[in-house]
């Protein structure tokens, strides 16, 4: 125990330093002491609690922790019986069980548990075992009984029909096996139902949250992805979410909310686009406002994709108008709208001289940022609008339009966002320079 004592008063450096001096199983032993190795933030918290939820930024451990806290009531209790559950069974097996911070990874040899996939079963030495399910399958959990339930990535889980928050019911309601059952929810924060409901449960005890970012576990990241994590999200409400951990509420008043801009997200473009415009909404000098430039085509299946953000901070006409002519003949676009209310038919001349080989369209603001992005959001309500990955700038600036004509994003202007409303306006709401509103 003393020794042990004097373990745990070591860093990770020290503690490498100890095992290299080590040999066979007592080397092996050390290497999978998780009270050692791990941090303080990622040990199941004191107290009589019910959900211990790890709501915490990428990178942070959260699988990890998920996997050796699992390990440990296996080794414990013979008779557990836990569920695991992620956004998927495929993901459940590759992140939960085979991953690198999987089970089977954080388990030593003469303890690890035999995986049987065609029966999504894990069965320990002990006589514990776990089983996989899949939160887009709530009925799958109408029935079965568990003592423990590690619940992965809630935040991403489908909550179309409100499968997640059904999910979540039913393990619950099946979470009889124990005097004293628990769970462990991880996730990277999101603003849907079930954290809310979780965040809101915090204050009566039964919830206990963890809080933490992906800075927490830096001694065990490559530096150069924190630099590049830093330098691409740093200062944005994404960074803020995925990085930070902190999950975004949402402004009342706005004509976008997060809610609403993940559900119209896709990871890819499945349909090929039949036609393709690049906006830009210019800035009026090269010091101050940015240039938006943005790319959205439609699809056969009458659906707008945004599937690019290519916006320039501090540009100068000639760069702003070379990085439209390259990112228009890389989309292979039919077109490029412009909008011309600070400079005119110069915007058509700069854009020319860059070699812009495409049709070119100005188009004339006649009224304010917001009422023009009034009926674009009305689209996305629609569900006629898609996110191809990730803009997490050009998202914040229109989660700041207010309806009523404020803004209250980052930054004195929506560029971005006014960049995309004259895109989704060519595409989607015919050919004025203002949009009209389309019945949906």
């Amino acid at each position: 125990m003393n020794k042990l004592r004097w373990l745990a008063q070591l860093d990770n450096r020290g503690l490498r330093d100890v095992m290299e001096e080590m040999h066979g199983a007592e080397k092996e032993t050390l290497r999978h002491h998780w009270r050692l190795w791990g941090r303080s933030e990622q040990l199941p918290p004191p107290g009589d609690w019910q959900c211990w939820l790890i709501c915490a930024g990428r990178g942070f451990g959260k699988t990890r922790a998920g996997a050796e806290w699992v390990r440990e009531i296996a080794r414990v209790d013979p008779a557990a019986r836990i569920a695991l559950i992620g956004a998927s069974i495929p993901e459940a097996r590759a992140i939960m069980v085979e991953g690198e911070s999987g089970i089977l990874s954080c388990t030593p040899g003469q303890w690890r548990p035999e995986f049987e996939p065609s029966l999504r079963r894990l069965r320990w030495p002990s006589g514990a075992q776990a089983f996989l399910y899949s939160a887009g399958e709530p009925e799958s959990l109408r029935g079965p009984q568990h003592s423990h339930a590690w619940c992965d990535e809630i935040a991403k889980w489908d909550n179309s029909a409100d499968r997640a928050i059904r999910t979540w019911d039913n393990l619950l309601l099946g979470l009889r096996l124990s005097d004293r059952p628990r769970v462990l929810a991880t996730t990277t924060p999101r603003a849907v139902p079930l954290m809310r409901r979780l965040i809101n449960e915090e204050a009566s005890g039964s919830v206990v949250v963890t809080r933490g970012s992906t800075y927490s576990n830096v001694a065990n990241l490559p530096e150069r992805y924190i630099e590049s994590m830093r330098k691409q999200y740093g200062g944005s409400a994404l960074g803020r979410q995925e990085l930070d951990g902190y999950m975004l509420t949402e402004v009342d008043g706005a004509l976008w909310s997060r809610a609403m801009l993940e559900k119209n997200r896709e990871a890819f473009c499945g349909e090929p686009l039949s036609r393709v415009v690049v906006a830009v909404d210019p800035p009026v000098t090269a010091t101050g406002d940015e240039c938006g430039i943005i790319v959205a085509g439609v699809a056969a299946d009458a659906m707008a994709r945004v599937v690019s953000d290519a916006s320039l901070a501090r540009a100068s006409p000639e760069r702003w108008a070379k990085a439209v002519a390259s990112v228009a003949h890389a989309w292979k676009a039919d077109r490029v709208v412009a909008e011309a209310n600070q400079g005119g038919s110069m915007v058509e001349s700069v854009l020319r001289a860059a070699d812009c080989q495409m049709p070119i369209r100005l188009v004339h603001a006649s009224r304010g940022k917001v009422a023009r992005a009034e009926p674009i959001a009305a689209l996305y309500e629609a569900g006629r609008v898609r996110h191809v990955g990730q803009f997490p700038r050009l998202e914040d600036q229109l989660c700041g339009l207010m309806a009523g004509g404020a803004y209250e994003g980052p930054g004195r202007s929506p560029d971005r966002a006014d960049a995309l409303v004259w895109a989704l306006t060519e595409l989607m709401l015919g050919r004025r320079g203002d949009p009209r509103v389309l019945q949906v």
